[in-house]
């Protein structure tokens, strides 16, 4: 089982049997206990006919039983398919329809969709129920280089893609994480607040088990009580979208908490403002910002930690074992400070998409995993994140960056999140259109006005839209830009321009 995810767990159930793997909701699973418990799930899918390759989808939010699954299709030479539980009927049926599941595993509250959807759903009561037990015999011999999961993208493209996982993959983006970050080292411990259906859960939950932590997953992000977990398991290592880190540092207990035992935070998805890396750094804690996505594996660069606080719009290097460039169209390297697209490579990068090879051809060229995102390199390498390539807004034949014009309108008082989207523009073809929500209306003339100071004319938003409830998110935290679009779609029509 050389360099495999279950020949990982079975080293540190030799090594630290009694150390927890995973923590929920104050249970904790030892690493003897998780091996065990997943080697009898295992040894079950073998026994109902489970071939290697087959697929199992998961429908269920977090729990340790969710874990020992996961790990037990991946022993057994299985392929996790997990299922969005936000999912309705006909999104889980097109997501299956191109994994044809072996199996599905449903907790309660979501077979009904399961079911609705044409699948057959087995009740995760079937695993719960194996947790103890004698000690099973598995009789498939894991493949380092078989694939373990279809991840479906986040869903910034109008129907997700399944992004292929390999076990060499999984266990190469751990120890690429391991020898540059000495803050996750074995027995660190590490709090995962992704569902495990999400790329940032299924990674993380792999990466640290590899590494041998202790992770912590909440149910639930609710700022308090991380903020009281973060001091009562002296947590090491944190990592969230800005907003996250906005909520905890706005409760009435972080003034006087103990964030001391923290050696890594790291922020990605937006970018960090002074205000939030100032108050965190007098915590003595600072904020790294990351860059990265599903198909690179993860992470790909994190902003060395002397750098993070002079330049916290920038993302970092690559990688210890991450090639990065920024390129042109026609694939030569830009400029420092030319914008182009990001493109990477990495033993950890996906193998391609699930039963798509138009779509992987697009974006893995020669070794090189295109990401659809522009950026920009400085001098010395280091990676500034500019805006996702489909998100440009091309008014008159300029190209502005979503992102800039959103930065600049939450920094308006009274703004606490903001999309830019394009509208049509019978002269200059598209033009911004923000929604913003925040407590409470903010003078839209003012608005403009701070934006006319900060935005070159072309850049400044035309029409402005309020939001009374937030602004819908994915289920890694992130601002839903598709989610804003459907529900804006013509609004300018009916709208006054600004």
């Amino acid at each position: 089982m050389a360099q495999t995810l279950s020949g990982a767990l079975a080293w540190w159930a030799r090594m630290r049997p009694e150390q927890p793997a995973v923590v929920l909701g104050g249970d904790r699973l030892g690493y003897g206990d998780y091996k065990a418990w997943s080697d009898r799930v295992a040894a079950m899918l073998e026994a109902d006919g489970l071939q290697p390759g087959d697929r199992v989808a998961i429908c269920a939010t977090n729990s340790l039983a969710y874990c020992a699954l996961l790990m037990g299709i991946i022993r057994a030479g299985g392929i996790a398919n997990p299922v969005n539980f936000r999912f309705t009927p006909r999104e889980i049926r097109e997501l299956c329809e191109t994994s044809e599941p072996r199996f599905t595993f449903a907790a309660p509250d979501f077979e009904a969709n399961v079911i609705a959807a044409g699948l057959t759903p087995r009740a995760m009561a079937e695993i719960e129920a194996l947790r103890d037990g004698e000690l099973a015999t598995v009789r498939h011999d894991p493949d380092p280089d078989a694939p373990v999961v279809i991840i479906a993208t986040s869903g910034s493209t109008a129907k997700p893609k399944g992004v292929v996982f390999t076990n060499r993959s999984m266990t190469a983006y751990a120890a690429n994480w391991a020898v540059e970050e000495t803050a996750s080292s074995p027995g660190a411990r590490v709090i995962s607040l992704a569902p495990l259906n999400t790329s940032a859960g299924f990674v993380q939950l792999m990466h640290y088990t590899v590494q041998g932590c202790t992770i912590f997953m909440e149910p639930v992000f609710a700022p308090d009580a991380i903020l009281q977990l973060l001091q009562d398991e002296q947590i090491n290592c944190f990592g969230a979208v800005p907003t996250f880190f906005e909520a905890i540092a706005r409760c009435p207990g972080f003034a006087d908490a103990d964030l001391s035992s923290i050696r890594l935070a790291t922020a990605g998805g937006a970018r960090v403002s002074r205000q939030l890396l100032d108050a965190y750094k007098a915590k003595g804690v600072t904020i790294r910002q990351i860059y990265g996505q599903t198909e690179i594996g993860g992470n790909a660069t994190m902003m060395p930690e002397h750098l993070a606080m002079d330049e916290p719009e920038k993302c970092g290097w690559g990688c210890v074992f991450m090639d990065l460039r920024v390129v042109r169209p026609d694939g030569s390297d830009c400029d420092p400070g030319e914008p182009g697209e990001i493109v990477m490579r990495s033993p950890g990068m996906m193998q391609g998409y699930w039963r798509n090879p138009e779509e992987t051809a697009k974006v893995i060229r020669d070794g090189w995993l295109w990401s659809g995102d522009i950026g920009t390199l400085d001098e010395r390498g280091l990676l500034t994140f500019v805006d996702r390539m489909k998100d440009l807004i091309i008014s008159g034949g300029l190209n502005i960056s979503a992102a800039e014009v959103e930065r600049v309108v939450c920094e308006f008082p009274g703004v606490v999140e903001a999309l830019a989207i394009a509208a049509p523009d019978e002269k200059f073809g598209e033009t911004p259109f923000v929604v913003y929500h925040g407590a409470a209306e903010v003078d839209v003339r003012a608005l403009i006005d701070h934006c006319n100071v900060n935005l070159s004319n072309y850049k400044v938003p035309r029409y402005v839209a309020f939001s009374v409830d937030p602004l819908p998110r994915l289920a890694t935290g992130k601002l839903s830009k598709p989610a804003v679009r459907a529900l804006y779609a013509g609004a300018h029509e009916t709208m006054e321009r600004v």
